[in-house]
């Protein structure tokens, strides 16, 4: 067992600092605050639309569970509460209302393209 866990140490030391000085000889020429906070925005810029599509989904799912549990409190009342079906229909409802909402907030504040991100030229130490 311990020669195994060496084994493993030695591997794990060494993919470690192999994949160090990969990314130190990648990004050694051109990264400081302003790059990386510009690839940040650009990174994030698809994700409300991800969060959308998963919150329809998850909300459409809710509902047809909570309608086939009330569908099973109508056949045993006395196994299966109203308030399981109940809850779950909420739930789906409110995920299902969330990137309506999330638009019209966006609508009303603004979409924040009038802001950016503020830009560092140099930093030395």
């Amino acid at each position: 067992m311990l020669k195994t866990m060496k084994k493993t140490m030695m591997v794990a030391s060494a993919s470690f600092f192999t994949g160090l000085m990969m990314t130190s000889s990648a990004h050694a020429g051109g990264n400081n605050i302003s790059s990386i906070a510009s690839n940040i925005v650009t990174s994030i810029q698809d994700l409300p639309s991800l969060i959308s599509a998963l919150s329809y989904l998850f909300g459409l799912l809710l509902a047809v569970l909570g309608v086939m549990k009330i569908k099973d409190h109508v056949e045993n009342p006395t196994q299966t509460p109203l308030s399981h079906g109940a809850i779950r229909l909420a739930a789906g409802g409110g995920l299902f209302a969330l990137p309506i909402i999330t638009e019209s907030m966006l609508n009303l504040v603004g979409d924040g393209t009038a802001v950016s991100q503020a830009s560092l030229n140099q930093v030395t130490f």
